[in-house]
Formats: structure tokens, C-alpha cells, sequence
């Protein structure tokens, strides 16, 4: 029973990683109908802002965080601007492209500027560095941070999309764009703002995964953001709430595969569990089916 609850645990402080990755995907997917492959990218590089703020600036978690989700929603908008916005009326292959060439660039850029090397990021100290311990039962300070950031940022846009303006122009966009430029709204401004949304959530998921497993690499992006697509999947990609879920139900499944099983198979796990949603049920959890004229 130790060994579940200790399971249990950690899955919660991976699953949070990997919802906030998630939502990134699913909102920009909802607004858009893109996927936005360079967001996990944008994971990796706010690991990195967050690495060089606790190692160079010799700021503490919080300044790291904020800065780290503020450097990561600029490249979220500029990305938006340069590469997508030109092409917002272009066959959607064209734009999946240019989506996959931009984490390509984003990925070996940092190679370039950085090395390809492993960064190891730093112990911390003071009250994060905390542990409890429950009997055979370890919770590290670091991962109820993890898992309260997480999940206030989730209530944060919860309440933006539900209760404020910007949020309703981003439900009405949703539905259809065409329609919601008929009534007054900034369809672009509203693009952009989900964008800026999204690549806080990535930045903020990147720090907090460098200070949980404490190394950083310039890759580090592809399999976490593939991972939190199928999250987004299995929640029913467009749905926030179903992103939230997929994302947790990722992240448990991963550590009991590897504490019961093998961790050799977890990834396999996985990718069995996205082709099993696509097969049952290809809307997702949450997500709801759409007619196309054709």
C-alpha cells in the first residue's frame, strides 16, 4: 500500500508537468485547429530560462518561475506572428509544417547557443528542499509546489476563459472565427492571446520539471510534448478540463508502469493508450465530435 501511495504521489507531480504542457496544445488547437508541435519547445527553452536564472542571476524559485513563463509567452506571441499568422489561411499541411520546422529551429538553436550536453540543474535549498516523511511514505516540498502551482494556474485559466472577456472571445473564436470577426472581435488579438497563454503554462511546466529530475537538455522537449499531445488526446484535444484530466491520467499511468511493471514499457504504455483512444473513442474523454463540409 506504501509503495502506491508513494506512486500515487509521484504521479501527481508528473501529471501536473504534463497538463500544463497540455493545455497549450489543446487551446491553441481549439482556437486554431493547429498542432502546435513547437510548443514543446517552448518547454524545453523556459527549463532553460529558469536554469540560468537560478544559476547566474542567483534568483530564487519564484523570480526564476515568472521570468521563465514571461520570456516563454514573448516567444509564444513572436512565433504566432512569424510563423503562423502569415499562413493563417493556408492549407493546414502547410502550417503543420512550418509548425514542425519551428521546433526543429527552436531545438537546434539551443544546441547551437548551448551545447548538446546534459545541464544539471541546481540542489535547492531552504523550505522547497523539505522532505515529510509518512512512515515509508517521501513528499518532497518540491513536489507539492509542483502540484499547487500547477494547479492554481489551471484554476487561473479556468477563470479567464469562463469569466472574463478575453476568455469569451476565445469560446466564441473557438466556435467559429468567421462569425465572431462579424460581431466585433479581434480574431488575431485573441489568437495571440491563447498563444501567450499556452507558452506561460510550457515555461512554467520546464522549470518546475528541471528542478524535479535536476538536468535540462536541449531535446528534452520531444518526448515530454509528445507525451502531453497524447494527454490532450485522450482528454479530447480542444477541451480544457479534458487536457487537465488526460494529463494527470498520463502521468499516473507512467510511474505505476514503472514501479509495476518495467520502466522500459512506460513510454510504450503510453502510445499503446493513444491508439487504443483513437480506435474507442476517437473524440477523446471530454471532446465532442464536429461535422466538416467537404
Amino acid at each position: 500500500m506504501e509503495q502506491f501511495l508513494q506512486q500515487l504521489i509521484n504521479g501527481l507531480s508528473l501529471g501536473s508537468t504534463y497538463a500544463l504542457i497540455a493545455l497549450g496544445y489543446t487551446m491553441v488547437y481549439g482556437i486554431i485547429k493547429l498542432i502546435n508541435f513547437a510548443h514543446c519547445d517552448i518547454y524545453m527553452i523556459g527549463a532553460y530560462v529558469g536554469f540560468y536564472c537560478l544559476t547566474l542571476l542567483n534568483l530564487g524559485f519564484v523570480p526564476s518561475l515568472l521570468i521563465a513563463m514571461a520570456i516563454c509567452t514573448a516567444l509564444g506571441v513572436a512565433i504566432e506572428k512569424i510563423a503562423y499568422k502569415p499562413l493563417r489561411n493556408s492549407p493546414r499541411i502547410a502550417v503543420l509544417i512550418t509548425a514542425i520546422g519551428v521546433s526543429l529551429f527552436l531545438e537546434y538553436g539551443m544546441v547551437a547557443l548551448v551545447g548538446a550536453g546534459v545541464q544539471s540543474y541546481p540542489e535547492m535549498t531552504g523550505f522547497i528542499a523539505t522532505k515529510i516523511n509518512l512512515g515509508d511514505i517521501t513528499i518532497s516540498m518540491m513536489q507539492v509546489v509542483i502540484v499547487g502551482v500547477s494547479v492554481l494556474l489551471m484554476i487561473l485559466l479556468q477563470f479567464i476563459v469562463k469569466k472574463t472577456k478575453m476568455g469569451k472571445a476565445m469560446r466564441a473564436v473557438s466556435l467559429d472565427a468567421d462569425a465572431a470577426r462579424l460581431m466585433g472581435i479581434n480574431v488575431d488579438a485573441t489568437i495571440s492571446f491563447t498563444f501567450m497563454l499556452g507558452s506561460a503554462f510550457a515555461g512554467a511546466a520546464g522549470v518546475m520539471v528541471g528542478m524535479l529530475y535536476k538536468s535540462i537538455r536541449p531535446l528534452m522537449g520531444y518526448l515530454p510534448g509528445i507525451k502531453a499531445f497524447v494527454a490532450s488526446v485522450f482528454g479530447g484535444i480542444g477541451s480544457i478540463p479534458g487536457a487537465m484530466i488526460g494529463g494527470y491520467f498520463i502521468g499516473l499511468v507512467e510511474v505505476m508502469v514503472s514501479g509495476y511493471v518495467n520502466s522500459l514499457y512506460k513510454d510504450a504504455v503510453v502510445f499503446a493508450i493513444l491508439i487504443l483512444i483513437l480506435i474507442i473513442k476517437p473524440t477523446g474523454l471530454m471532446g465532442r465530435a464536429e461535422r466538416e463540409k467537404v
